[in-house]
């Protein structure tokens, strides 16, 4: 039996950039899918205008953690199935200069090779509004 630690590369900590962050507990090399089985999470897609009634508290969630794409003009938030199964991917901080990138398929890749203690980000604009 495989441990629950394989392929794991990071954790949540304090960021220097914005509240949580993700942290690399191990040298990551380039091109690592960091996030080894979020390709299997499940993402559900929900328009904004149902989000119109809902608690501030709750409508934060949306802005915070999902992906936001444009449709046929409509607004779309790319979210994991409940919020209370988010997995470490959904803390990454925005950077306009990251080492990580996200591919089509919204899998995470080292951009370079990232060092034991450095902090993960992303460019958001890169895949969601």
């Amino acid at each position: 039996m495989n441990l629950p630690s394989k392929n794991v590369y990071t954790r949540l900590a304090p960021s220097r950039i914005h509240g949580v962050g993700v942290i690399a507990i191990k040298d990551i090399k380039k091109d690592t899918n960091i996030f080894y089985g979020d390709e299997d999470t499940k993402m559900v897609w929900v328009e904004k205008k149902q989000l119109k009634n809902l608690l501030p508290a709750k409508k934060r969630l949306y802005e915070d953690f999902c992906v936001i794409i444009k449709k046929k003009r409509k607004v779309l938030y790319g979210c994991p199935v409940n919020f209370n199964m988010m997995t470490v991917s959904w803390y990454l901080n925005h950077s306009d200069n990251p080492n990580v990138f996200c591919d089509k398929n919204y899998v995470f890749h080292a951009l370079n090779d990232i060092k034991k203690g450095e902090e993960l980000t992303v460019n958001y604009d890169s895949y969601s509004l």
